[in-house]
Formats: structure tokens, C-alpha cells, sequence
């Protein structure tokens, strides 16, 4: 099959890394500038440096180019901007791509800031008569493009997409489990990184290994009040979209989110934070969305609540803390 991938971020390209092993794949970059540079090293240095690419790796910056590849039926097209691209990018595929491609599976985790609408709402309003669904799951883009074992999930209402998908990256070290919960896949996807950057001050803190357990699992509880809330099923945050991925993001070393925490907790400014990270953290644009939705739905989130006030300068993370450790005893379910 076809494959091509439109964001040529780490991630976009450690997947274009591992699915260029059995099928080709075309890597799309919106900078010409990047795409001549790609071409030409054979490998993202600015995104992930070291990782060379297969030959079955072909770059474009041409978008109908990029989509006409995907003229086979059963062809897969990968978004891997960050959420703030994602309604651009959906746009002019849906008025592009080939209809014999198998559909639009995108990886960005988050809630778009302006409209407070889950990856998938946006492309309701978008994508026109096309399958489409999320890729997500606990993963760092440099171990996927370094081959190491992952497991993913697919999650989507159309069995065609996620037979697509399961094809086109269930080889080698990588897992694909399928799922029909799209709202709870990308609840998981989008909550963990706000609490990533909670267990990052908590970390930063010195605040210890019990408090950070206690945050992941009051932080896990709090995203499945938001997913019943929306209508999630509650199994999903005990998966790999759910759990798997918030212990991932609140420990690993390679989580962005986590370093924002971090820094936050050392007493940086968010504005010298973020431009010094070069990536995206969606934590930061996702929390206050994030604290909207659950609001309108009169959900608690306190830990929500808390990174919110420390990025909005509101509150020093220290004090943070101690407002949550201050709040009176309850039920620990219902």
C-alpha cells in the first residue's frame, strides 16, 4: 500500500521511518526550504537528528503531488501537524486527496484552542464523506524511528480505515489495536499532557515518588470524569491511550510536557520555556480548553485547574501544590 504523511515534525518522520521498512511512503513538508534539506541529508536533523532514512522514503513539498501518490485504493493518508494545524491541513485534503485513498488518520493529541473541539469534531466540520480516525498511544518519536517495541491504537468508527492503518504500521516492533471510542482515545491523548506537565513540577519540586504516583492516578481519574461526561467508555483510559500514555508522558525523560514542569517548577517564564523547546508542547495550549470543557459540563478538575493557574502566572507552582494538598477529604470513587 501507499502511504503519505503531511508534517514532517519527529514524529511525522520516525513513523515515515518505520512504515518506509515495508511499504513506500511519501513525506510531505509544507517548508520548501525543509523538504530541499531533507531530500538532501536523507535524514530530519531538526526534529530527529541521527535517524537516517530508508530508501522507500520519497519528500515532497507539493501537496497534490503528495496526494495524487495516494491514487491505489486502500492508500493511507497520516496528519502529523500539531492540533493548531490541523483544520488547514484537513481542509485541503478533503478538497485533494484521491477517493479511492482508504481515508485521514491523524496523530496530533489536543484540543484546538479557539474552538475548544477534540481532533475529530474538527474534521467533522472538514472532511466530507471521507473515513477518517486517530493514531495514538504511548510513544516517543525517537524510539518508534530507532525501532524499538510500541503499541498504538486506531481508533475509528469505519473498519476500513483501521484495517488501513493496521496494515500500514503492524510490522516489525510496532503493535496497531483497534477501537471504535474515538472521544475517549483523544480524552486520553489530550488530558495526559496537561497532567505530564503536573507531574514535571511535581518532579521539579523534589516532592518525591509518592506524590507523583498520587498525582497520575488523581490526574487518570480526572480525565475519565471528563470522558463519562462526554460520553467516552470507561475502559479506554484503563488502555494503552488512557493509562499507557499518561505514565508515559509523566515519567519519561523525552516528554516535552514533563520538561515544561520542570522548568515551571525552577521558576522559568512559560515564554522563555516554549521558545527554548523548539517543539510544540500541547499541554500548554490544550489546559485551558481542557478546564472549559470540563467546566461547561460541571466536571472537576482540580489538577486541571492548578497548571492552569501556574501558566497563567496566577499561582507559583509551589503554591499550586499546596492549594490541592489543601482540599478537604472525599470518596475516593463516585
Amino acid at each position: 500500500m501507499r502511504i503519505a504523511i503531511f508534517g514532517a515534525g519527529a514524529w511525522g518522520t520516525a513513523l515515515a521511518v518505520h512504515a518506509a521498512r515495508r511499504h513506500p511512503v511519501t513525506l510531505w513538508a509544507r517548508d520548501p526550504a525543509q523538504a530541499a534539506a531533507l531530500r538532501h541529508d536523507r535524514r530530519n536533523e531538526r526534529y530527529l537528528p541521527g535517524v537516517g532514512f530508508p530508501e522507500g522514503i520519497e519528500i515532497a513539498d507539493d501537496l497534490k503531488a503528495a496526494c495524487g501518490a495516494l491514487g491505489e485504493p486502500g492508500s493511507l493518508a497520516v496528519v502529523a501537524t500539531p492540533v493548531a494545524g490541523l483544520r488547514v491541513m484537513l481542509r485541503a485534503l478533503d478538497a485533494t486527496l484521491p477517493a479511492a485513498a482508504a481515508g485521514v488518520v491523524w496523530l496530533c493529541k489536543g484540543i484546538e484552542a479557539d474552538t475548544g473541539k477534540f481532533p475529530h469534531e474538527v474534521a467533522d466540520g472538514e472532511l466530507h464523506g471521507r473515513d477518517a480516525g486517530v493514531l495514538s498511544g504511548p510513544s516517543f518519536a525517537q524510539e518508534v524511528a530507532a525501532g524499538l517495541p510500541v503499541a498504538l491504537t486506531v481508533a475509528s468508527g469505519s473498519e476500513r480505515l483501521q484495517s488501513a492503518t493496521v496494515e500500514a504500521f503492524h510490522h516489525g516492533p510496532v503493535r496497531i489495536y483497534r477501537s471504535d471510542d474515538v472521544i475517549g482515545v483523544e480524552i486520553g491523548g489530550a488530558l495526559k499532557n496537561v497532567m505530564a506537565i503536573a507531574a514535571g513540577i511535581c518532579d521539579g519540586l523534589a516532592l518525591g515518588q509518592n506524590a507523583r504516583a498520587a498525582l497520575i492516578t488523581r490526574g487518570l481519574a480526572e480525565t475519565a470524569r471528563l470522558g463519562a461526561a462526554l460520553g467516552a467508555r470507561a475502559e479506554t483510559f484503563m488502555g494503552l491511550t488512557g493509562l499507557g500514555d499518561l505514565v508515559l508522558t509523566c515519567t519519561g525523560d523525552l516528554s516535552r510536557n514533563r520538561s515544561v514542569g520542570l522548568a515551571l517548577a525552577a521558576g522559568e517564564s512559560l515564554d522563555a520555556i516554549v521558545a527554548r523547546l523548539g517543539h510544540v508542547a500541547e499541554g500548554v495550549r490544550c489546559a485551558q480548553a481542557a478546564e472549559t470543557r470540563a467546566r461547561a459540563r460541571g466536571v472537576d478538575m482540580p489538577i486541571v485547574a492548578a497548571v492552569n493557574a501556574v501558566l497563567a502566572g496566577r499561582q507559583h507552582a509551589r503554591d499550586a501544590v499546596l492549594a490541592l494538598l489543601a482540599r478537604g477529604p472525599r470518596n475516593e470513587h463516585g
